[in-house]
């Protein structure tokens, strides 16, 4: 069974050793599950120090491992990607449970609770603080809840372990994602905080070196029984699947994983089983895996600045972290005539001159990146890759009618960056169209961003088809003029795949994580940030500061305070 990296570990663990693991994971299952709620938020207090003494060598470690110069502002990626976000996450979920262990709910506040102005049941989940409010000024998230959802609905399903009189508890396994450092431990803080599990978590072979790292920034639940981290690749992470100790399942990697694990190799016997509904795997299984994830562009009246900022902006979501990211920016879509197109394709162009090209540390990439660009003629490949390098490519003037356009339905995974147009006779035409394509032709349901100019939204017939495909998009979260990489790091809102998503067409995946306020009937997230940003922010890869950065924000989230915001934004505004 192929897991969702091809390299070898280093150091698979041994059988004998999986199996103590999990039997020492099964006698603590029940524990867990009972501890008070009081006393599951302390167990999350205490690792709040332990992560931050792990930090910087957490950090440094990947640098070494994705070839990143520290003293570069590069190297923020791994900060704010690593030790930052999973900070975020273990002090925001010991918020929630202090919250409900007070008040008998964990969040947010009765008034964010509330209708839309067409009758949909929304949730406000960022901002929630003065000092969030303060560093991401003009920014907000929203859940929007299924169908036929209330208020009351949100309040009376909400936590739902925590509703539970006698839980019994379980061993939850994930399957860890080798490309970002916080994804395996935040999967698992969502497997014990909400779901209620013990939790071992197999890393990706690609990542396995941040083993010793999350064992000390984890230690109170490590050294209590309740999480255990191991190391291995195939033959393990085949081994724990199917083990007798191991409840369910979680895997952040791809749908060919997936696959491989609920039916099997590809093939008569996968394709009986599934026409059958008899997967191999019984357990139910989470998953979040990718997406070719869709910018649409909405024509309207950007000035050059604004064209400039959109560049940075798009320039940013593909060559983060090498544009191994599930979320990354892969598939631009324009409208056709649209006076200021070949004018931002420029300017991505030029943005990515100024790139130096990245380390291809994950497998497969150079593989991914032959087949999909092949002899394009129309492929532009940016800046001197050497040994171990792919460059920046852009794959532009795409035809959006060819069924068989392999990077329609193909994550690349690797540097590459793509566009299509549409005809549209306007921006609300456009938005009808976009949605179409991108639910119709474009694999994946987990992320897509849609840029729209204020003055165009405006319009009353532009806002009704704004908000329309908001609602049809077929995505679990979407960024509104800013990249779904920020709902991702936000943590409050669920981060996972459109429900429309199923067992035999998984797209881009099953369930959801994060999710600090523990809400149940999810749709979809959706994120509103502001077209152009003052001062860049810090996960632009613009940033000259960004660098300087990732450790304040570190702090930061370690101990939120108001009196730590000006030196944030004064290096903010160096940048």
């Amino acid at each position: 069974m192929e897991m969702s990296a091809s390299a070898h570990s280093t150091a698979d663990t041994p059988h004998a050793h999986l199996d103590s693991l999990l039997h020492g994971l099964r006698a603590k299952a029940q524990e867990f599950a009972r501890v008070s709620v009081s006393a599951r938020a302390a167990l999350l207090r205490a690792c709040l120090p332990t992560i931050r003494a792990q930090a910087r060598p957490w950090v440094e470690a990947a640098f070494v491992a994705k070839g990143l110069d520290a003293n570069l502002p590069q190297s923020s990626e791994e900060w704010l990607g690593g030790p930052m976000t999973t900070m975020r996450n273990t002090r925001l979920l010991a918020e929630s449970l202090e919250r409900l262990a007070s008040t008998g709910n964990p969040g947010p506040d009765d008034k964010k609770i509330r209708l839309d102005a067409h009758g949909r049941t929304e949730v406000e989940v960022f901002p929630n603080t003065l000092v969030d409010a303060l560093l991401y000024g003009g920014f907000s998230a929203t859940v929007r809840m299924k169908s036929g959802m209330t208020p009351a609905d949100v309040r009376k399903t909400q936590a739902g372990f925590y509703k539970q009189t006698d839980p019994k508890g379980g061993v939850s396994l994930v399957l860890g994602a080798g490309n970002v450092a916080s994804i395996p431990p935040m999967d698992a803080l969502y497997k014990m905080f909400v779901d209620g599990n013990v939790c071992l978590v197999k890393l990706n072979p690609v990542n396995e070196y941040l083993a010793e790292h999350l064992d000390k920034a984890f230690a109170p639940l490590v050294q209590a029984g309740y999480l255990q981290f191991v190391k291995g690749g195939t033959a393990v992470g085949t081994y724990l699947v199917n083990h007798a100790e191991v409840d369910d399942v979680h895997i952040t990697g791809s749908d060919r994983t997936h696959d491989l694990i609920v039916w099997g190799p590809p093939g008569a016997e996968r394709e009986r089983r599934m026409q059958e509904d008899n997967p191999i795997l019984k357990k139910a299984i989470t998953s979040e895996l990718g997406c070719v994830t869709p910018v649409m562009i909405t024509p309207g009246p950007y000035t050059d600045s604004e064209l400039a900022f959109i560049a940075q902006n798009i320039a940013t979501m593909m060559v983060n972290n090498a544009s191994c990211n599930c979320n990354a920016g892969k598939m631009l879509i324009t409208a056709k005539g649209w006076a200021g197109r070949e004018k931002l394709l420029g300017l991505i162009k030029s943005e990515l001159s100024t790139q130096k090209p990245r380390k291809a540390y994950y497998p497969g990439a150079f593989d991914r990146y032959k087949a999909l660009v092949g002899d394009r003629a129309e492929a532009v490949k940016i800046g001197d890759a050497k040994e171990g390098e792919l460059p920046w490519t852009l794959v532009f003037g795409l035809d959006s009618s060819n069924k068989e356009e392999d990077l329609f339905i193909t994550e690349p995974f690797c540097p590459i960056l793509s566009e299509t147009s549409l005809e549209a006779a306007g921006a609300a035409e456009f938005l009808t169209a976009a949605t179409a394509f991108c639910n119709d032709r474009l694999w994946g349901t987990l992320s897509a961003v849609l840029l729209i100019h204020p003055k165009t939204e405006q319009d009353s017939a532009v806002a009704k088809a704004l908000y329309d495909a908001i609602d049809q998009l077929r995505y679990g979260a979407i960024g509104i003029n800013q990249w779904t990489g920020i709902v991702y790091g936000l943590v409050t809102p669920p981060w996972g795949a459109h429900p429309s998503s199923t067992l035999k067409n998984v797209q881009g995946g099953l369930g959801w994580v994060h999710n600090t306020f523990m809400l149940e009937g999810i749709e979809k997230a959706v994120l509103r940030g502001p077209l152009t940003v003052f001062p860049r922010p810090p996960w632009f890869v613009t940033s000259k500061t960004a660098h300087e950065l990732g450790p304040k924000l570190v702090e930061m989230e370690f101990e939120p305070s108001i009196l730590k915001v000006p030196g944030i934004a004064i290096t903010a505004m160096r940048g």
